[in-house]
């Protein structure tokens, strides 16, 4: 999913808690966001979580050491597996909604676009953004929604309500682990925009919360249901590419005049994390659709990551050339690799290739690379070469195989909302599942392995690119073949 306050792009898309790194240094300025400054305080210290797992030894204090068995050393089970859990069958779903940003304030229209969906509950500190929310429920002919607006924890009171089946959160990265936890422990199924949290032991806790409340715990990840994504996933399942050795996704894009925008984020949020973190800050986009692609935790897992930064230059730079003296960013100093290339492994043997940046000038990508033994397709622009249909050594035309366009995309041509219809297609599709009982596309078990990269990449580049193991949040389950997102088109209706 993109980010809660990302412009939308015609071609689609746009984690706190983490010990800053050795040197870093970021002031909250006049504008540092409400909703970071208290929790940052309280975490800045916490380190990567890596003790619930590691035996408390981050694989960075041991540069050149191979990566641990994690699934040996996966925590133990304290539920039951969340996979294969259909929701319960409903003919209304009822939604309560956190945060109401730029992403928020524009995700609430899909929703009041599906039948059977009904707005709830609002919840932003901002009073006024919260109020334009709550006027568009009522134009959409829906009942006044609730609304929380005392400050930054009231949150926790709408996850109290008897009337809510669904959180959705759209709010600053910091703060994503405590409102899916709020929810699940007051028996709410939650999406969450990406990353689903910012550490290691926060991703293995809401593993665990999922499987004790029994109550999914997803990451909304727009650009999986892209339509050239699962044009491409089709494809893959269908044997179009042989057997699968490679693939590639990314988040490439020139951040930085919204990143210094005194208005945009509500103040400097993200751009702060640039002097905490090394590593790929934001790796779900790129990596959501190839793990899809290779099925991964559906018979096959990612095992450990390599991870390597530039220097942090762009935003200095960008800094210099826009901010005026005295402006607050002069007191932050940034680490963040301008780019970041993390290489993935795979049970199988497979390898993905991430990169990240947001900070020096570059034209939209997500690169949304797949290649196997009959070929290859890149996107942007969108080519294919794949035998026996190619054998010019010339790119062709991805067009062409618009037979293998996904149900969901058939079913919806023309798509409302941002970026490129992906946005609706992605909710639509969950409230689907919900309203007929069925299996959600993904789970809590790809949420954590999509965002594993953050603290990892970090802790691989410190290392100079020692591997790091990723873990297996299945614990083991992964080997066994199960849908996903290649879903069939439900023949059933929702309840009268």
């Amino acid at each position: 999913m993109h980010d809660e306050n990302a412009t939308p792009t015609p071609d689609g898309a746009t984690p706190d808690g983490i010990t800053p790194d050795e040197g870093a240094t970021g002031s909250p300025g006049d504008g540092r966001s409400r909703r970071t400054v208290l929790r940052t305080a309280g975490l800045a210290g916490a380190g990567l979580g890596l003790g619930a797992f590691a035996g408390g030894t981050a694989y960075a204090d041991a540069p050149g050491a191979a990566p641990a068995d994690t699934t040996a050393q996966a925590p133990a089970r304290k539920g039951r597996t969340m996979i294969g859990v259909p929701f319960q069958r409903r003919s209304t779903v009822r939604v309560g909604i956190v945060g109401l940003g730029n992403r928020g304030g524009s995700m609430i229209d899909l929703f009041l676009a599906i039948p059977g969906v009904r707005v709830v509950a609002l919840c932003d500190p901002v009073k006024e953004k919260t109020a334009a929310a709550a006027k568009k429920v009522t134009a959409a002919g829906q009942p006044a929604p609730a609304t929380y607006t005392k400050g930054e924890d009231d949150y926790e009171n709408l996850c109290k309500r008897g009337d809510i089946d669904f959180v959705y959160v759209a709010t600053p990265w910091d703060s994503h682990f405590a409102i899916c936890k709020a929810a699940m422990l007051n028996g709410k199924h939650v999406g969450v925009e990406c990353p689903l949290a910012m550490r290691l032991d926060e991703l293995w806790e809401l593993v665990d919360l999922s499987e004790q409340t029994r109550r999914h715990c997803m990451q909304l990840e727009n650009c999986c249901y892209g339509k050239n994504e699962m044009r491409v996933l089709r494809m893959a399942h269908a044997g179009k590419f042989g057997e699968l050795l490679h693939g590639a996704g990314a988040y490439n894009h020139d951040l930085r005049g919204l990143m210094f925008d005194p208005d945009y984020y509500e103040g400097p949020w993200r751009r702060l994390w640039h002097t905490r973190l090394r590593g790929d800050l934001y790796p779900n986009h790129g990596f959501g659709p190839v793990a899809n692609y290779m099925d991964v935790n559906r018979g096959d897992r990612v095992t450990h990551i390599s991870s390597f930064g530039t220097p942090a230059l762009g935003l200095a730079e960008y800094r210099r050339a826009h901010m005026p003296p005295g402006d607050p960013s002069w007191k932050e100093t940034y680490i963040e690799s301008d780019r970041t290339i993390s290489l993935v492994q795979t049970a199988k043997g497979r390898v993905i290739r991430l990169e990240h940046d947001v900070s020096t000038p570059h034209p939209y990508s997500r690169i949304n690379s797949l290649g196997g033994t009959k070929g290859v397709f890149e996107d942007y622009p969108p080519r294919i070469y794949i035998e026996p249909d190619h054998t010019d050594d010339k790119w062709a035309d991805f067009s062409k195989y618009a037979d293998f366009d996904h149900w969901l995309w058939k079913e919806h041509a023309n798509p409302p909302g941002g970026h490129g219809g992906m946005d609706y297609i992605m909710i639509f599709r969950l409230m689907q599942t919900m309203q007929l009982g069925l299996v959600p596309d993904f789970d809590v078990y790809d949420a954590a392995t999509w965002t594993a990269p953050v603290p990892l990449s970090h802790l691989s580049i410190k290392a100079k690119g020692a591997p790091q193991a990723i873990p297996d949040f299945t614990r083991g389950l992964w080997k066994k073949a199960r849908p996903g997102m290649d879903s069939p088109k439900p023949q059933v209706k929702p309840e009268a």
